[in-house]
């Protein structure tokens, strides 16, 4: 497809009200609009408490926050500071809501759009779409919308900008996230205690991260019990975590955002996966996939990523949890053990070993 026409400094909107590790997932994305125009003006339009995985990105000069859940009068307030202030606007999403912001705020605006009617009308509203085509990972679609405008596609992943903080180990460490967002993502509290005992017998310190919410922390008060774990759970901000997960020798944790920041930021990530489609999901190694995330896999390797399942044949049913709501558990990642996790975990740290500049070879 032809490049798309712009000024020579263009302003450029890119709009993705999704979760935390959707919107990481939007900067290649973003590093691609920037390679394409290095002298444009790029914000991002974004929900407020998912602003902080961008703090930093090299890629945007400002980032726009609103409210997950807004009034009328914020929403119509937002709009108008928006009206053809940019001269594109990408959505990375086919929502109604996106597709509203792009269309008022681009002269020219893009976005990814739903077959059938409803689909046909945002074709008439929109300058540029992108069919949505099912079973392709979240980066490949936002690669998709680079193709779509006519550049070049930077498959790079953009973590916030590592900050330092006082509480760091002293000495080489594990990371441990235990703590998904939704219960049918969540692993067993033995298999957590198991893995962390284990790393511990391999000469490291094991910290434990999280958010601060009440709930989560009760989840990881006992999951720790009476386990030597370094907690830092609700302790630290975006750009402190990546500094963090960026010196790990290894990090492990379910399918959650900050599986995908680890990933993002060099660390051997081993990744927790149960309903969840790898195909779809699958964390985003440094430098992109080479070959896609099967559906199924005792232990899959992509860069520094390992990719753990238990798969039964229902695996990946893409629903939430066996119950089908966010509170019900997962058989597939219940069944799944500290042994094979370990499995993942050791050739994960054996690559570390292997980039340390005394290495033997």
């Amino acid at each position: 497809m032809s490049r798309v026409g712009l000024p020579a400094k263009p302003r450029i909107l890119v709009i993705a009200l999704r979760r935390l590790g959707d919107v990481l997932l939007t900067t290649p994305l973003i590093a691609s609009l920037r390679k394409a125009w290095p002298e444009a003006t790029i914000d991002a339009l974004v929900f407020a408490d998912t602003a902080g995985i961008l703090d930093g990105n090299p890629d945007l000069n400002a980032v726009i926050a609103m409210p997950p859940r807004r009034t009328a009068a914020q929403s119509l307030a937002l709009a108008a500071k928006l009206w053809r202030g940019y001269d594109l606007a990408v959505s990375t999403q086919s929502g109604d809501r996106p597709t509203f912001f792009a269309a008022i705020a681009g002269r020219l605006c893009v976005a990814p759009v739903e077959a059938g009617a409803k689909g046909e009308f945002k074709r008439r509203i929109l300058h540029r779409t992108l069919d949505i085509v099912p079973g392709v990972h979240r980066v490949e679609e936002m690669l998709r919308l680079a193709d779509t405008l006519g550049i070049e596609r930077d498959p790079r992943l953009a973590p916030p900008r590592a900050a330092p903080f006082d509480a760091m180990p002293d000495g080489p460490y594990a990371v441990i996230h235990a703590a998904p967002m939704f219960r049918y993502k969540q692993w067993t509290a033995s298999g957590w205690r198991e893995v962390a005992q284990a790393l511990r017998a391999r000469g490291l310190t094991v910290v434990a991260t999280g958010g601060p919410a009440a709930d989560e922390r009760a989840y990881l008060d006992d999951v720790w019990c009476r386990i030597d774990v370094k907690r830092m759970d609700g302790a630290l901000n975006w750009a402190q975590l990546a500094g963090l997960l960026s010196k790990a020798e290894v990090f492990v944790g379910p399918d959650t955002s900050v599986t995908h920041l680890a990933a993002a930021c060099g660390a051997p990530t081993v990744a927790l996966f149960g309903p969840t489609d790898p195909r779809l999901w699958g964390p985003w190694p440094v430098g992109g996939l080479s070959e896609m995330w099967h559906d199924t896999g005792a232990v899959q390797q992509r860069g520094n990523v390992w990719l753990v399942q238990h798969a039964y044949p229902c695996t990946p049913c893409q629903l939430e949890g066996c119950e089908r709501r966010l509170g019900s558990a997962s058989a597939c990642l219940d069944a799944l053990s500290p042994r094979q996790v370990m499995v993942a975990v050791d050739e994960a740290l054996s690559s570390q070993a292997a980039l340390r500049p005394d290495a033997k070879l």
